[in-house]
């Protein structure tokens, strides 16, 4: 099934952009987010770089898949039906590598008591065909295999899942991640990685304490999100608190941010003058501007053409207005081809 996606590469794109294309979850719009038949998609698409994001098994090992649990993106209940969380949920962090291979891996869905119910229906039939998880070493040799192949050099772009929950579970998953990219080269600011979160407690432990102590400096990116969140906590006085993202819309402390990280990952919408935006008018506000001037690069997420935000008509008016309205450096996406599309005709 690869050699077929491999031989789109005889048609990519060969455009040389300041602009940097983000393969969201590989190219997630065609396959099966984070499956290594995506990810090889997204590499024929000649996409800048291609993301990871990771959670740790129960044998610690670092798996590519984007929620901590498993039960929307495969037949999990079905194979281990007496692992379920009380919350309803099957983790990650319960399940051996062996145990997560043998799990059939889908299209993402929503169970709805037999029945699953695509998140996007006009992507990859859910069910069908055959994808598996697997490992990030996996992946980092994937991609270094086909850069020796091509001789390009398409990026890593990591993604450390809720480092609060694994230390939750007794397991530094920074660390890991961290001994493998060193295991593999990506040691230096010249490598071509960036390592994200949304757990910015957890990068100023990975900028001050474990990059210095493991004899590397990557490049580090504050992932944000609207406020209030529950997509990180920290410890603060004895308890678990949801992390404060408005911290990161206040312009008067990138300073402070710009010490620490080398650049943000942005909703789309949190750049953008909510209020105000409409189709055929979309009004950056000053986010991306502050963030330049203290150095920050800006990486906005996520742009989907079957799932457009109101003010917005189509994904090229999109791209449109957060590359170049409001200048943001980079954006993930699920379709890697038609942004590069749109930046090869915006050229000509």
């Amino acid at each position: 099934m690869q050699k077929i996606f491999l031989s789109l590469a005889l048609g990519i794109f060969c455009l040389a952009q300041e602009k940097i294309i983000i393969a969201h979850r590989g190219a997630s719009g065609y396959l099966p987010e984070h499956t290594l038949e995506a990810k090889t998609l997204a590499y024929a698409m000649n996409a800048s770089y291609i993301e990871q994001d990771l959670v740790m098994s129960k044998d610690d090992y670092l798996i590519v898949i984007h929620d901590l649990y498993l039960d929307k993106v495969s037949d999990v209940a079905q194979k281990f039906p007496n692992r379920v969380r009380k919350d309803g949920h099957y983790y990650v962090i319960d399940f051996t590598l062996e145990e997560l291979r043998s799990l059939r891996v889908s299209e993402a869905f929503n169970a709805k008591e037999k029945e699953r119910i695509p998140i996007y229906p006009k992507r990859f039939p859910v069910g069908k065909s055959y994808f598996t998880l697997h490992t990030f070493e996996e992946e980092i040799e994937l991609i270094a295999g086909l850069n020796q192949v091509f001789n390009k050099d398409i990026g890593l772009y990591v993604e450390i899942k809720k480092p609060w929950f694994h230390t939750q579970e007794g397991k530094d998953i920074a660390k890991k991640t961290l001994e493998v990219l060193r295991r593999y080269g990506y040691t230096t600011r010249n490598s071509k990685v960036y390592l994200q979160s949304f757990d910015y407690p957890n990068l100023l432990y990975i900028k001050k304490e474990l990059l210095p102590k493991m004899n590397m400096d990557l490049k580090l990116i504050a992932l944000v999100d609207e406020h209030p969140s529950k997509e990180t906590y920290e410890f603060i006085k004895g308890e678990w608190r949801a992390y404060d993202f408005s911290y990161f819309m206040r312009g008067e402390n990138y300073p402070e941010i710009a010490k620490n990280v080398d650049g943000l990952g942005i909703w789309n919408n949190l750049i953008f003058d909510i209020t105000k935006s409409k189709k055929g008018a979309i009004v950056p506000n000053n986010l991306v501007k502050n963030a330049h001037l203290n150095g920050l690069e800006v990486h906005t997420y996520t742009a989907r053409s079957d799932a457009l935000p109101k003010f917005a008509s189509s994904l090229e008016e999109l791209l449109e207005a957060i590359l170049f309205k409001a200048g943001a450096d980079g954006i993930f996406t699920d379709f890697p081809d038609t942004a590069l599309r749109f930046l090869q005709e915006r050229e000509e």
